[in-house]
């Protein structure tokens, strides 16, 4: 199934690194225009890749956007994450001969969780690419490989830092067409730290075949013997995690919506379904491509996000400060993880609430361990989302420009 196996090279030292893979290539050197963590330039790369940047309040949160759908597959996909969109998506364009190759993630030949990049030619093999893969995944370490075997016509499936390297290399490795489809951030770990928060939440870790965060604020895990449990956000023991166990990158992501994919195919404004971002001609195209088999609605919203959004950024503050978060007494813990489903923040609010969580984040964790970097790291666009909770650019640091 592997039609290009990963051969590459172990990954170069990084000081802020999600191995997106570049840096196992001969094209390691391009790491320091390429990398998201380093001064990434939003506007100049979706004017290349949109024909313009985002623009409006709504942009602001979540890219360019042609359309937004609430979205699912008439008939959803056995072993999919969710319904099998992001694959599917991919498995048309190999069965229409609209691309020579796919690349994207599969399980590890000895680890189901642990991904591992693979260029995929035949649409009936898109089926081993399905459900959630955790941990750092060197997908790029494949795609000058992919060029040079002839490959002219491409997609890719990817999370916002392996999709804005390869913005940054497209041009140079001239594709005759390069269809892109991106999956929202999901605050990545190492496969190994995965393995010792599943053992937080279930006594028997090895017989979880799937696991997900939803946008009810309960984690679905599913188990061999077919049964599932559901787990209220508010019960999770994130508290009890180790301090290091998402990376200094996963807390200072400035694009959390994959604004540089032709479309985007996540969960957080979907209410259940998946949720679509359509941003350019290419994204139409590809949803297009899906005909009758997917079922389309309106994005909705309800609820309320500030009061959400401003305790987090309070924890927030403590956590980078190294202070010991306040925890919730138990009895209460039952109660809210009942009521938040019912009164918090819903599509397009819970998806805005989670962005500007993300931003606060970001600019909290950057200002307490890497200040440095906060001037050329962080885009407007995250700036803007802050602002309302007076967490504002200093003074001394001027926005950033386009190239």
């Amino acid at each position: 199934m592997k039609d290009l196996a990963p051969r590459f090279a172990a990954a170069a030292p990084r000081t802020m690194c999600t191995d997106c893979g570049l840096s196992r290539t001969k094209d390691a050197g391009k790491c320091g225009v390429a990398c998201q963590f380093i001064k990434p330039d939003y506007p100049s790369f979706e004017a290349q890749v949109h024909g313009r940047a985002a623009k409006g309040a709504e942009e602001t949160y979540f890219g360019v956007t042609l359309a937004m759908h609430k979205a699912a597959l008439k008939n959803p996909k056995d072993g999919a994450q969710w319904t099998g969109l992001t694959t599917e998506l991919a498995a048309r364009l190999l069965e229409t001969g609209a691309v020579d190759a796919v690349l994207t993630m599969v399980p590890d030949d000895g680890d189901k969780w642990a991904p591992s990049p693979a260029l995929i030619t035949k649409a009936e093999d898109m089926v081993k690419a399905r459900g959630m893969r955790m941990g750092y995944a060197p997908l790029l370490a494949l795609l000058r490989p992919a060029a040079e075997a002839g490959h002219k016509r491409l997609a890719v499936i990817g999370i916002p830092c392996q999709i804005y390297a390869l913005r940054a290399m497209e041009k140079e490795l001239g594709f005759d067409r390069l269809y892109v489809i991106g999956t929202p951030c999901s605050d990545n770990t190492t496969t190994e730290n995965f393995y010792h928060f599943l053992d937080q939440l279930t006594d028997a870790p090895e017989k979880v075949t799937y696991l997900e965060f939803r946008a009810d604020y309960h984690v679905e895990l599913r188990f061999e013997d077919g049964t599932q449990r559901l787990i209220p956000f508010l019960k999770l023991p994130l508290s009890d995690l180790p301090k290091d166990f998402f990376p200094l990158t996963c807390k200072t992501c400035v694009d959390y919506t994959n604004r540089l994919s032709d479309i985007t195919v996540g969960y957080m404004a979907g209410e259940g379904d998946q949720w679509i971002i359509v941003r350019n001609e290419r994204g139409a195209e590809m949803l297009a491509g899906l005909g009758d088999d997917v079922r389309l609605a309106p994005v909705g919203t309800r609820g309320k996000r500030a009061g959400s959004v401003k305790g987090f950024i309070e924890n927030t503050k403590l956590a980078a400060g190294g202070l010991p978060l306040r925890r919730m007494p138990d009895f209460m813990r039952g109660i809210m993880g009942w009521l938040m489903p019912k009164v918090g923040p819903r599509g397009l609010e819970f998806a805005k609430a989670r962005l500007e969580m993300k931003a606060a984040e970001t600019v909290l964790h950057l200002e307490r361990e890497a200040p440095a970097k906060r001037k050329n790291m962080i885009p407007d666009h995250v700036w803007n989302l802050v602002a309302p909770y007076g967490l504002n650019r200093p003074t001394d640091e001027s926005a950033t420009k386009s190239k």
